[in-house]
């Protein structure tokens, strides 16, 4: 199955509206992600720009200023494929994954952020 279809299905199953992130469009992702920690976290907060408003990390999150760099989505197939199926969630939605566990749920606080 392609993973736009699997996208739709999750944000289906949720009930998220669909929201494309193109392979085009850049993640903020923490240097970490390759570590091989878990738990894998995602939220989503507007796209902006080039953005696609997702901030994926691994572990415990940090409020360092390095903590997150931009990588386009297209290099997640090999970096941190297990977030591919999550990318669809729309802007609000958050994720939280391990190899055997998934938990998504809305968070409209994302949806407030300061420009």
């Amino acid at each position: 199955m392609e993973i736009i279809e699997q996208q739709k299905l999750l944000s289906e199953k949720y009930g998220s509206s669909f929201c494309e992130s193109s392979s085009l469009l850049k993640v903020g992702i923490s240097k970490n992600i390759k570590d091989g920690l878990w738990l894998i976290n995602g939220m989503r907060h507007p796209l902006i720009g080039d953005t696609t408003g997702w901030y994926i990390w691994a572990g415990e999150f940090s409020t360092e200023d390095d903590f997150f760099i931009p990588l386009h989505v297209e290099h997640l197939t090999e970096l941190c494929p297990i977030v591919l199926k999550y990318l669809g969630l729309a802007p609000g939605w958050r994720f939280l994954v391990t190899e055997n566990y998934e938990d998504v749920w809305e968070d409209k606080s994302l949806l407030n952020i300061d420009n």
